[in-house]
């Protein structure tokens, strides 16, 4: 039993204990059934219980070991049609395919279950990194005050008292304390998507167990207040487990939803394939039962086993390779390649293109002109409202001003009195000694424009030609201030009227220092950054003119809300800044966006960002987020910086182009094998190869082809988003598969003329076939990847050569030459060929290469012409 030995049992709904519900259960009740106080838990107790109650977390998403994953392997959609094909080869006795069937099993599935075992400790490892924690009180000892600390949320245990705040996860069930005006989000267990109010309330009336204000449940955030609570349950006994039990796993991924797609349509041509030889053969050659072997050995070929395994070793290779070199950090594998295929991305102003912080851009005279004297004086009322008014520190535009001015030109004043900057007024007024003037001071008033203008001596004409000039200067996205000064006898208090106007001060947002940098280098992969804020649109666009981001469109939250969502889809398209967004605006844009065909992602960092992200197809958050941000995010970054996200970028495409290499190399292979195979078997009077011989042949390019996880693709594979579309990998595979076809047929000829017809030493012809193949297969693996390969950041600069598919296909050549001399080939039926088909076999190998090259060069080209603009 996990239960504590006083604990309550299940609730007549049949959920977890839940020691809150129930009228009986007052504070001194939970208390008691949990074996604690308010005070918390001794360090001795949370040992003992956390050994017995284990960690804090939902089962299902324990890492699994190795055998269950190997059980989840053998599962798999392309495993489960091998042993179909497996145990119909048995059941006609044909001993030698099923035995090789086997093996192919036995190898994918323990390639595969290693391979996921690696990436779910590394994936592990990585998210210890950002391990969310949590506050709790705890004692050394029984009669020792209670220190609170930091601990990680898997460490929690019942009885524990916690501390909330706002932006902090729900770390297990609980039971509140104390609370100041507590509001949670609940929506993974209720789906209300407004925040519940929470209270330590005693009498909490009988409206549910959600409903009630004492009880807050894993799953949930905290939107707002604070407060303190002791855990009632953790890990598999929460209600968000026994949800999480009841709604399985999480929906598809666009890209596991494209991989689906194309598996399916590889397992539909599989199944039909044994039956289409077996009719063909009986109505054109007479032949029964005895092509049967043939015909599975030829379905198998034409499955790639091996995609799981490649899958996984991509995504964990690119996921542990960018947490060792950019800190960032990928939590769900697949979001990897979400990422390499994402076009737009959707980022906030403030913390990502700027920095929190202004910056002087001119000071400028009454009629436009720049004027450093205005900045002077600006400055030295800045400096001495900090110095006699006693403030703690400079505001934000006090602070730019500061940065900007000359230390020593600013040292030539001298301060006697000081009015602070006031809400109300907003103004701030210092008056200082002229110098050079005994008897008489210089009062300097600054401030918003038309606060400043109200108490100068102006014509109105004159009033409105300044303010004019100073819309102009707000309209262009700065912030404007207005200096003023008068003179005054010396001891005369200070008057803020009868001011004689002197300039504006405009100033802007400081740009992040790698901003620009990032943003081009997002523009050269095909990634288009949208900018939504809750700034002025002016701001934003001026950040982003600044930056160099072309403004196409700007839309603001008022003009928004008024579109149908089929408007937004069309407007979001061609708009960069959304401004004046709130939550609900952000989320919005990124379906509208979703719904235009876009691959989305969000980087956000608030409580407010989370919609968002969820709705995103890759959520991003830098590490000192929120923490229920960062749990719901696919990525981390070390901080809120674009270069990051540009690195992630890079690393998924670089995963997502070796994927897609394989499957067009793999794919198309095998269909050539198979057609020629098929041809083959109804032209000639015996098989065109044993069952055996077939599947040796597959099982050696089944392991070639392993090396694409350590491959680097085309520099193409790396400007542009790599989206996996079924269609466009049908077509290729159908294309490229038929020049196969094409060669493999070619080469009958071969073998008629160097073996004097076909017929005349089945040996033979099986031989020379199975060597043209494999010769074929590294072919088709070198030249359709072959290139100038960029390292991930870097795509331009080379690679050496050869690389681990040069070498991997050089191995596969080398065992189709060898083979059918070696003991082992006699033993699968092959023999020795003569010389003279070498050397046929070189000139149809020269021309088929030929063939391939012309081929992938229109590929290339029809495919970068259609490559539509974002």
């Amino acid at each position: 039993m996990r239960a504590l030995p006083s604990a309550v049992g299940a609730d007549e709904g049949g959920g977890p204990a839940n020691p809150g519900s129930g009228p009986a259960a007052g504070l001194l009740e939970v208390f008691r059934r949990l074996g604690t106080g308010p005070r918390g838990l001794t360090e001795a107790q949370a040992e003992e219980r956390w050994r017995r109650f284990g960690e804090n977390t939902v089962p299902d998403a324990r890492d699994p070991s190795w055998p269950r994953l190997f059980a989840r392997s053998v599962r798999d959609p392309f495993t489960a049609v091998l042993l179909c094909l497996g145990l119909v080869s048995a059941a006609v006795f044909a001993w030698g395919t099923a035995a090789v069937i086997l093996l192919l099993v036995v190898v994918s599935c323990v390639l595969r279950a290693s391979g996921e075992h690696r990436a779910a400790r590394s994936t592990a490892g990585l998210r210890r990194l950002v391990a969310t924690t949590v506050t709790v009180q705890r004692r050394v000892h029984e009669d020792t005050a209670p220190v609170t600390r930091e601990i990680r949320v898997e460490e929690l245990v019942p009885g524990d008292v916690v501390r909330l705040g706002p932006g902090d996860l729900i770390p297990a069930d609980l039971r509140l304390l104390r609370s100041t005006g507590l509001t949670v989000h609940q929506a993974a267990l209720t789906g209300e998507s407004a925040p519940a109010e929470k209270s330590a309330v005693e009498d909490p009336g009988d409206d549910g167990v959600f409903q009630d204000p004492r009880l807050c449940f894993q799953g949930g955030s905290v939107a707002s207040g604070s407060a303190t609570a002791v855990v009632t349950a953790t890990g598999g006994d929460t209600r968000f487990a026994a949800a999480h039990r009841r709604t399985g796993k999480p929906p598809a991924t666009t890209f596991e939803r494209s991989v689906q797609g194309v598996s399916w349509i590889l397992i539909r041509f599989a199944l039909l394939t044994p039956p289409l030889v077996l009719m063909a053969n009986a109505a054109l050659r007479g032949r029964g039962l005895e092509t049967l072997p043939f015909a599975v050995a030829v379905a198998v070929g034409l499955t790639p086993e091996m995609l799981p395994v490649l899958v996984t070793t991509c995504l964990a290779r690119g996921a542990a390779l960018l947490a060792r070199t950019h800190g960032v950090i990928v939590r769900r594998l697949p979001a990897l390649h979400d990422i390499g295929a994402m076009d737009v991305l959707c980022v906030d102003k403030t913390g990502t293109l700027t920095r929190d912080r202004p910056v002087v851009h001119r000071a400028l005279d009454a009629e436009g002109h720049d004027d450093p004297e205005v900045l002077r004086w600006a400055a030295a009322a800045a400096w001495w409202s900090l110095q006699l008014a006693d403030l703690p520190a400079p505001d934000a535009l006090d602070e730019a001003l500061l940065a900007a001015a000359d230390e020593d030109a600013l040292m030539s004043y001298d301060g006697v009195t000081a009015l602070p900057f006031d809400p109300a007024r907003r103004l701030a007024t210092v008056t200082v000694r002229t110098p050079g003037r005994l008897g008489t001071h210089t009062q300097i008033t600054k401030g918003a424009v038309e606060a400043v203008l109200q108490r100068c001596a102006l014509s109105d004409d004159e009033r409105s030609r300044l303010r004019d000039l100073a819309d102009r200067q707000a309209a262009d996205g700065l912030r404007v201030l207005a200096v003023a000064t008068t003179a005054l006898p010396a001891g005369a208090r200070p008057q803020e009227r009868g001011l004689t106007f002197r300039g504006l001060v405009t100033l802007r947002d400081d740009l992040a220092p790698t901003a620009a940098e990032a943003l081009a280098g997002l523009a050269a992969r095909g990634v288009t950054v949208k900018v939504l804020t809750g700034d002025h649109p002016g701001t934003a666009v001026r950040a982003c003119r600044d930056l160099g981001v072309p403004v196409a469109g700007v839309l603001t939250a008022d003009r928004l809300d008024t579109l149908t969502d089929p408007e937004l889809t069309e407007l979001a398209r061609r708009t960069t800044v959304f401004a004046r967004c709130a939550p609900e605006h952000k989320t919005r844009i990124t379906r509208a966006l979703q719904a235009g065909g876009h691959t989305v992602g969000f980087l956000g960092d608030g409580v407010n960002d989370l919609p968002a992200l969820r709705t995103a197809d890759v959520g991003i958050t830098p590490r000192d987020a929120a923490g229920v941000s960062r749990e719901n995010a696919d990525l981390v970054l070390a901080g809120k910086d674009l270069t990051a996200i540009g690195h992630a970028v890079a690393a998924g495409r670089h995963a997502g182009g070796n994927i897609a290499s394989y499957l067009r190399i793999t794919l198309s292979s095998n269909l050539g094998n198979v057609i020629a195979m098929l041809s083959a078997g109804l032209l000639l009077p015996f098989l065109p190869m044993l069952p055996a011989q077939v599947l040796v042949q597959n099982l050696c390019f089944d392991a070639a082809q392993l090396a694409f996880a350590h491959d680097r693709p085309a520099p193409s594979a790396l400007r542009r988003p790599n989206v996996l579309d079924p269609r466009e990998l049908l077509r290729f595979i159908v294309g490229f598969g038929a020049l196969n076809a094409v060669a493999d047929l070619a080469t009958f000829g071969v073998l008629a003329f160097a073996l004097r017809g076909p017929g005349d030493d089945e040996a033979l012809f099986h031989s020379g076939w199975f060597t043209e193949n494999l010769l074929t297969q590294a072919v088709v693996m070198v030249l359709l990847s072959l290139g100038s390969f960029g390292s991930i950041g870097s795509p331009g600069k080379r690679r050496r050569w050869p690389g681990p598919v040069a070498w991997s296909a050089a191995g596969l050549a080398g065992i189709g030459l060898l083979l059918p001399t070696s003991p082992l080939g006699a033993a699968l039926g092959l023999s020795a060929l003569p010389g003279v088909y070498y050397g046929l076999l070189a000139a149809v190998l020269t021309l088929y290469g030929a063939g391939l090259l012309a081929a992938r060069t229109h590929h290339q080209r029809r495919s970068t012409v259609a490559q539509p603009d974002n």
